[in-house]
C-alpha cells in the first residue's frame, strides 16, 4: 500500500447498539486465525509480498495462520502492464502458486486504481483509448489468472474523503463517472466466478464517503451490474473503531453484496508499549466481532504479516506497531483478542458453547428494544435471555404489523410465514450459560405507515 490516508470517521447517520457476542465454541480457538474464521464460514487472510516470501519466518507465519492471500503490488497495473499490452504476471504467479499448495484463497488486487498507475496510461486523453485501453487490462489480467482467484478488487478508492464526490483521476477526468461500471463488465466477462468487489478505505462508518460508494452499489445492483461485494479498507488508528462499523456492513450486506474487511492494520504512535498494544487488542477484537455480527462479512484481511514489513512506518513517521505480529514475529496481544473473538475464550468440557454439552432445559426470557428510526421503517433488537440453566439452544417468534417487512436480519437465522418471523440462533450464539445473553437485530421496512413494535415471545431447551 502506497498512499497517504485521511482518518475520517464519520459519525452514523443510523444508530445502531451493538449486539451482544456469545463465545464461540472453545474448541474453535485451540486453532490458528485461519482454522477459527473457517470455523465460523469465514476467512482470515493477509496481504504477502514476494519479495519477502524467502524469508523462513515470513512464509512459515502466514502458511500457519491464514487462509486468504492478497498480493499487496504484485497484480497492480504498474507491475503488471508497465508499457502498453506488454504484460508480466511473473511475481504474482508465484503467490498464486503459493497461495494454491497451502490452500489459501486468493484476492486479486487491484484492476483499476489511480495510483501505482504507469505513465502510459496517465498520459491517454482520448476518451475511447483509455475505455479500449482498460478493458484490455482488465481482460488479460483477470482472464489470466481466471479460475484461481476468489474475489476482485476490480476498482480501487474512486471516491474522495469529506465530500464522497469522485476522486480526480484519470479515469473520472477521460472517462467520466461511467468507467467504474464498464470496469466490473469487464471483469465479469473475464473471470465469470471470481467475486468481483468495490474496495475503499475511510468507508469503514457511515459517512458522506461510504453513502457515497452505498449509493453506487444501490444503482448497480438495482441496474444489474455485476458487483458482489465491498471492501472496507479499515486502515484505522488506536482507540478509532468506528461506533457505527457493524451497522455499515449490515446496511451494505442488506443491498445484497457480501461485506469483506480487505488491509485492516490499526496503528500507533511508536514505540508501542503495554497500555497502546492493550488498546489495539481491544480496537482488533471490535473489528473482528463486529464483522462476525453480520452473517454477510465473510473475508477478514490483515494488511501484513509482520509489523518488521509494514507500510506504515514510511507513510506515517512516527507511527507504526500495526499488525498482529511483532518484527521477530512473535504475536501480539492483538493476535490472541482476533482470535478470541474468532473462537470465543477457552474453558472447561462443561461450559456453556462446548459441543459436547447438550445443555440442561431451562426456560428464557427475552427483551424486545428499538434501536434506530426514520419515516419508512425502524431497527430492532431481540436479546434472549437463559434463566436458571443452561439451554442447548433458542427460538424467538415476532409477530409484525401489517404491511411490515423485515428488510434485514442479523446473528440470527429467520424462517417467515406470513406476518410471523420464527428466528432461530446462528451456530455461534445458540448455548447459553445460565443468565447468558444472545441478542439479534433486524431492519423492518415500514413504508406502509406502520410503524407499530412487533410482539415477541422466545423459548429455549
Amino acid at each position: 500500500m502506497r498512499k497517504a490516508l485521511t482518518a475520517v470517521l464519520g459519525a452514523g447517520a443510523l444508530l445502531l447498539a451493538m449486539l451482544v457476542a456469545v463465545a464461540l465454541p472453545a474448541s474453535a480457538a485451540a486453532g490458528t486465525l485461519g482454522e477459527a474464521a473457517a470455523a465460523t464460514g469465514r476467512v482470515f487472510g493477509a496481504a504477502a509480498a514476494q519479495g519477502h516470501m524467502g524469508e523462513s519466518a515470513y512464509a512459515s507465519t502466514l502458511d500457519r495462520e491464514f487462509n486468504q492471500l492478497t498480493p499487496e503490488n504484485e497484480m497492480k497495473w504498474d507491475t503488471t502492464e508497465p508499457s502498453r499490452n506488454s504484460f508480466n504476471f511473473s511475481a504474482a504467479d508465484q503467490l498464486v502458486s503459493h497461495a494454491q499448495a497451502h490452500s489459501m484463497k486468493i484476492r486479486g488486487h487491484t484492476l483499476v486504481w489511480h495510483s501505482q498507475l504507469p505513465g502510459w496510461v496517465s498520459g491517454i486523453s482520448s476518451r475511447d483509448d483509455l475505455l479500449s485501453a482498460m478493458r484490455n487490462h482488465i481482460s488479460k489480467e483477470a482472464g489470466h489468472f481466471a479460475g484461481k482467484i476468489a474475489y476482485w478488487d476490480v476498482v480501487n478508492e474512486a471516491f474522495q474523503d469529506g465530500s464522497g464526490a469522485r476522486r480526480d483521476s484519470v479515469f473520472q477526468r477521460v472517462i467520466g463517472d461511467g468507467y467504474i461500471e464498464e470496469a466490473f463488465r469487464a471483469a465479469r466477462a473475464a473471470d465469470p466466478n471470481a467475486k468481483l468487489c468495490y474496495n475503499d478505505y475511510n468507508i469503514d462508518g457511515q459517512n458522506a464517503k461510504s453513502n457515497a460508494v452505498y449509493a453506487m452499489v444501490q444503482d448497480f445492483k438495482a441496474r444489474g451490474v455485476p458487483i458482489d461485494c465491498v471492501g472496507l479498507q479499515a486502515h484505522l488508528t488506536l482507540g478509532n473503531v468506528p461506533s457505527d462499523m457493524q451497522a455499515n456492513m449490515q446496511r451494505f450486506a442488506a443491498l445484497g453484496v457480501d461485506v469483506h474487511i480487505t488491509e485492516l492494520d490499526i496503528r500507533m504512535n511508536t514505540p508501542s508499549d503495554s497500555s497502546k498494544l492493550a488498546t489495539q487488542a481491544n480496537d482488533y477484537k471490535k473489528v473482528v466481532s463486529a464483522c462476525l455480527a453480520v452473517s454477510r462479512c465473510t473475508v477478514i484481511t490483515v494488511w501484513g504479516i509482520t509489523d518488521k514489513y509494514s507500510w506504515v512506518p514510511d507513510t506515517f513517521p512516527g507511527e507504526g506497531a500495526a499488525l498482529l505480529f511483532d518484527d521477530n514475529y512473535n504475536k501480539k496481544p492483538a493476535y490472541d483478542a482476533a482470535l478470541e473473538a474468532l473462537g470465543g475464550e477457552p474453558g472447561d468440557p462443561g461450559d456453556p458453547g462446548d459441543p459436547g454439552d447438550p445443555g440442561d432445559p431451562g426456560t428464557v426470557s427475552c427483551a424486545y428494544t428499538r434501536t434506530a428510526q426514520w419515516s419508512t421503517g425502524f431497527n430492532g433488537q431481540v436479546t434472549v435471555t437463559a434463566g436458571s440453566s443452561a439451554i442447548s439452544s433458542w427460538t424467538a417468534v415476532m409477530t409484525m404489523g401489517s404491511g411490515q417487512q423485515i428488510a434485514a436480519l442479523w446473528n440470527g437465522s429467520p424462517t417467515t410465514s406470513g406476518n410471523v418471523v420464527t428466528v432461530k440462533p446462528v451456530n455461534w450464539n445458540a448455548r447459553l450459560a445460565p443468565g447468558a445473553s444472545a441478542s439479534f437485530g433486524f431492519t423492518v421496512n415500514a413504508s406502509s405507515g406502520n410503524a407499530a413494535d412487533p410482539s415477541v415471545t422466545c423459548g429455549g431447551s
